[in-house]
């Protein structure tokens, strides 16, 4: 008899073991998250790796930028110590699937709003207005989009920025492609282009970089209009409803303003006031 209920005990612990490390394998897939609040686990954020002054990995392995910011203050209003936080690149053609795979809790990386993107992702936000602009020198007599009829622009290999310009108002432009806009900013500097075309926020990133400061500047042409929204999964209201109130808080705190500033002000970026939630600008 003892030796039965010594069996039946053992048998209770063993079954209490499986129970648990079944839970456990679970959680560990939970959208990007390996819990759902914040305490001991980690949360995946997708950003840019390669865009100053919005989403950057810099050498020493750290991450800055204002896509960067956001996030982390939206993480921690979920929850989540910097330290919780795993970035994950996720590039433009990745970012749907991204979130469709679960890799990645939410994606904050010049992420723009469209209604095409809205049949595959939800979003929070927008939390930027950013507009299609020119980057110029610093001592440029280039002040509107005509005034490149004749000149050398430039934009990244598959971009439609340059060829909207080329289309729209500057049919007489030199379109110029280069692979990446760290070669659009650099033919810049050393005179290859005169011009280099794409968002405002990330020209802004671009010149702000210490090799860059008070070599150039934006137009202020404003060539559209690109809200820049945090993609959350499909169906996850529940997350996307606490990131609006999240971005709301960051703005009436004025940590939206100050992080702003210290990412794009030294290219003279003139920024929109904070979007209100919800409200696309066409």
């Amino acid at each position: 008899m003892k030796l039965r209920k010594v069996t039946a005990a053992s048998a209770a612990v063993l079954a209490l073991a499986v129970a648990a490390t079944a839970c456990g394998s679970s959680d560990n897939k939970d959208s990007g998250s390996s819990s759902s609040g914040g305490g001991g686990g980690k949360i995946k954020i997708g950003i840019k790796y390669d865009q100053p002054g919005l989403g950057l990995k810099k050498p020493d392995g750290s991450f800055s930028g204002f896509d960067v910011d956001v996030a982390t203050y939206v993480a921690g209003k979920l929850g989540y110590k910097p330290s919780q936080i795993e970035w994950i690149e996720t590039k433009s053609a990745d970012r749907e699937n991204a979130l469709a795979r679960g890799d990645v809790k939410f994606i904050a990386a010049t992420y723009s709003i469209t209604d095409e993107r809205k049949q595959k992702v939800d979003f929070a936000g927008p939390y930027l207005l950013a507009h299609q602009d020119l980057l110029v020198k610093k001592d440029s007599d280039i002040s509107k989009g005509t005034d490149l009829n004749g000149k050398k622009l430039c934009s990244v290999t598959g971009s439609t920025s340059a060829q909207n310009v080329h289309d729209t108002i500057a049919p007489k432009a030199q379109l110029k492609q280069y692979s990446g806009y760290s070669e659009c900013i650099a033919a810049l500097q050393n005179g290859a282009v005169d011009a280099v075309t794409t968002d405002d926020s990330i020209l802004a990133g671009f010149a702000a970089q210490d090799k860059y400061k008070g070599q150039f500047k934006l137009a202020g042409l404003k060539l559209s209009n690109e809200n820049y929204g945090i993609g959350v999964k499909k169906g996850d209201t529940a997350t996307v409803n606490k990131i609006n109130a999240a971005l709301t808080a960051m703005v009436s705190d004025k940590s939206w303003q100050k992080a702003v500033v210290a990412d794009f002000g030294p290219a003279g970026y003139k920024n929109e006031p904070a979007p209100k939630i919800g409200v696309i600008v066409k």
